[in-house]
């Protein structure tokens, strides 16, 4: 991960757009026809993505040669008004091609309903009349029979067989060259039953190819879905509603129990329960008051909210997660890049060992041609590619998506893919592993009646984290924040604090203040070491409180443990990660101790930003490695990890620095996302063994001749039918709730 590549990503996203496709038949075709788009002028870059169905070009590429390129596969653009929201540059050809023809959003849309609804019509109208061709076979003429299978191989057909002939005439070699030549050969050499059959299956085998990644984009449009559509803004005392694309900082909008909020801001007026689940993935709802963040997309459980806007909807959490998500979608993991590799060379190879069946055994060892050629045939049928190619991204997408449901942002499927390949993850200790603040832990109380109120007196108007930490506890033990008022109050650089108490002089600090006292009991000033040294032992950091004669009782304050920690990585553990390592800038003490209560099985203490990046790479040369922290004070270390994963609720570091972001503010959520992608990762593995398995015990059975056109069909269907229900699967079931 480089901090480079995501600004390069940004400047990216700024002079590129984005167009919705519509027609793209199949993830290898979508591959094939980037590759044709790259050859353009200015295409180089080009993005086409089988995923999401979306298309991102430079804004000089010529977009009528995009257009014909996209028509000769049977897809076409779809323009809607945001079709240039990624180009900075709308005055350029492609962006205006855009903007002119924002009227077309409606239609395509329902151009791609009905031409789905007609095929599958026309689809069942073939096998139908197949059927009844079958059974009527031997007491019809056998011309009306052939016409019968002629109609059923045209409806269910047709679309196949044109785009595989114009492949032809081009030489470029796919599914749908393979199937219009398994096609033309087997009604050429008169099988006519079976020419109709491969027609039929093919025609199915890409209506549920279509339904598996169909079902994945659905999930996640569900998922994008979340984004609120409209405003009631304030203005000049009155209410309007408003895009809340229109929503720019400082403006106050009003929100209703049961609406979302249109934007990141703050509680202006009001209280209420807010259900923070699109960003967070947790549904328990979250009390605010006047004064507490709210984030766009969240809903408004109960009263009446004001809210004033800080960021532009666009600039919010949301619209951020979302975007990232899409684009997510978009990247290539090393497997699906093999993948995509392999089908490129393998389709031409199919095609020459079906030559090679074909001409061989009648030449040199007397066979019969129709025998061979038909074997030739169910070759061409058996190496077909979807399935190999639809191994990962359906798999990878609904792994994506749930994720995202479940408040997971991963940025990409290369990122989900590591993920599940984890041997060991390094923890940031304060806000990670700890809650980030300090606390009082433990007290040792000498005099009870003047221990609290002085310590109060002395540290009720300080704001260092340390006295607001003990004026806390002291609250939580007396339940008033009444204290005598201090005078005189001094601060004493690196030891503490001193002042007067109903005319005592007192003080409070580190141990260094014990050097003003002159005890009245020597032996009780033992005791007091006795306790400073089993304090420290322990890794808490001290606030002594005493005045001229006595110590009056110590604090021991430490950054407490997050509650789901220990189970957290007891969880990990179980999921597989076999190292845990903490790094600290902390003391050796407070660290051990730490590092003790989590269940790492390794600390680092005393580390500068740097020498974390330094531990990270050690890491690194033996582990497969991640990095978990705030992506606040430790994004060096986020980025030089193979895998860097920030959780903060949303926040910009945090979506900008990590490759994943728990949009929480805990862990409790990690585990689950690591079994998860270790899922994902065996979902594509049995994916691609099963599909090449498939072929591969088809090709053996033309070793005896016992291949036949159907077979070969059924056998690809299949292959394709697992990998759909394989990939969906990641869908299904309950995320466990932390």
């Amino acid at each position: 991960m480089s901090t480079n590549s995501k600004s390069s990503s940004a400047n990216e996203a700024l002079s590129h757009v984005e167009y919705p496709v519509q027609g793209l038949s199949c993830a290898n075709c979508t591959r094939e026809i980037q590759e044709q788009i790259n050859k353009l002028e200015h295409g180089a870059d080009a993005r086409l993505s089988y995923a999401n169905s979306r298309l991102t070009l430079h804004p000089e590429v010529d977009i009528v040669r995009v257009e014909h390129i996209l028509k000769r596969d049977g897809a076409h653009l779809i323009k809607t008004n945001d079709s240039h929201a990624k180009s900075s540059h709308h005055h350029t050809d492609a962006s205006e091609h855009a903007h002119d023809h924002d009227h077309g959003h409606d239609h395509g849309h329902d151009h791609s309903h009905e031409g789905n609804h007609l095929m599958k019509w026309l689809l069942g109208i073939a096998a139908v009349l197949y059927l009844s061709t079958f059974i009527l076979s031997g007491i019809v003429l056998q011309p009306v029979i052939i016409i019968s299978y002629i109609i059923a191989i045209i409806f269910s057909g047709y679309s196949t067989f044109w785009r595989g002939l114009n492949n032809l005439i081009r030489f470029k070699f796919n599914m749908d060259t393979l199937m219009t030549v398994a096609l033309t050969g087997a009604v050429v050499i008169g099988e006519w039953q079976e020419a109709t059959l491969v027609a039929i299956l093919f025609g199915l085998n890409e209506i549920l190819e279509g339904y598996g990644m169909g079902r994945a984009r659905k999930s996640m449009e569900a998922l994008l879905a979340s984004a609120p559509k409209d405003a009631t803004l304030i203005r000049n005392g009155e209410t309007v509603t408003v895009p809340i694309s229109s929503l720019r900082a400082g403006d106050m909008v009003q929100v209703r129990a049961g609406e979302k909020i249109p934007s990141d801001g703050f509680v202006h007026e009001g209280t209420s329960a807010v259900n923070e689940a699109a960003i967070t993935g947790e549904s328990i709802p979250v009390s605010k008051k006047q004064g507490d963040p709210v984030y766009g997309g969240s809903v408004n459980a109960e009263g009446l909210l004001t809210i004033e806007i800080d960021k532009a909807y666009q600039d919010s959490s949301l619209a951020r997660i979302m975007h990232l998500v899409q684009e997510a979608q978009d990247s290539k993991t090393p497997t699906e890049l093999f993948i995509d590799k392999f089908a490129k060379y393998y389709t031409p190879a199919i095609m020459l060992i079906a030559l090679i069946v074909i001409v061989v055994p009648p030449l040199f060892m007397g066979e019969p041609w129709m025998k061979w050629v038909y074997q030739g045939l169910a070759i061409l049928i058996v190496g077909c590619p979807c399935a190999l190619v639809l191994s990962s991204p359906i798999a990878l997408v609904s792994g994506m998506t749930r994720s995202a449901r479940n408040g997971i942002l991963i940025k990409g499927g290369v990122h989900l893919e590591q993920l599940g390949k984890l041997e060991a993850i390094a923890f940031d200790k304060t806000g990670t592993l700890t809650q980030g603040t300090p606390s009082v832990i433990e007290e040792v109380v000498y005099d009870r009646e003047r221990f609290y109120d002085v310590a109060g007196s002395l540290e009720q108007s300080s704001l260092h984290p340390l006295a607001k930490a003990v004026v806390d506890h002291i609250l939580s033990q007396r339940g008033t924040s009444r204290f005598p008022e201090a005078s005189e109050l001094t601060t004493l650089p690196g030891s503490g604090i001193q002042g007067e108490v109903n005319g005592t002089k007192s003080w409070m600090g580190s141990e260094d203040i014990l050097t003003h006292i002159s005890p009245a009991d020597p032996q009780r000033l033992d005791q007091v070491h006795r306790d400073i040294t089993r304090l420290k032992e322990q890794g808490y950091t001290l606030v002594i409180t005493a005045d001229q004669t006595h110590v009056l009782g110590i604090f021991g304050l430490a950054d407490e443990i997050r509650h789901e920690t220990k189970d957290v990585i007891k969880q990990l553990h179980q999921a597989g990660i076999t190292h845990t390592v903490m790094l600290t800038g902390d003391h050796e003490q407070s660290a051990r101790n730490i590092a003790s209560q989590a269940g790492v099985t390794d600390y680092f203490a005393g580390l500068l930003p740097e020498q974390k990046v330094d531990q990270i790479k050690e890491l690194s040369s033996r582990y497969r490695v991640a990095m978990v922290g705030d992506g606040i004070n430790d994004a060096p270390a986020l980025a030089t990890a193979q895998l860097g994963i920030a959780m903060g609720k949303g926040t910009d570091s945090a979506i900008e620095t990590a490759d994943i972001v728990l949009m929480q503010d805990h862990l409790g959520k990690l585990p689950n996302a690591i079994h998860l992608a270790r899922r994902v990762n065996r979902v594509i593995g049995w994916n691609i063994g099963i599909s090449l398995t498939l072929k591969a015990i088809a090709l053996l059975l033309t070793i005896p001749g016992l291949l036949t056109l159907w077979i070969a069909v059924l056998s690809d269907m299949g292959a394709t039918i697992i990998v759909t229900l394989l990939g969906m699967s990641i869908l299904l079931g309950k995320d466990k709730l932390t």
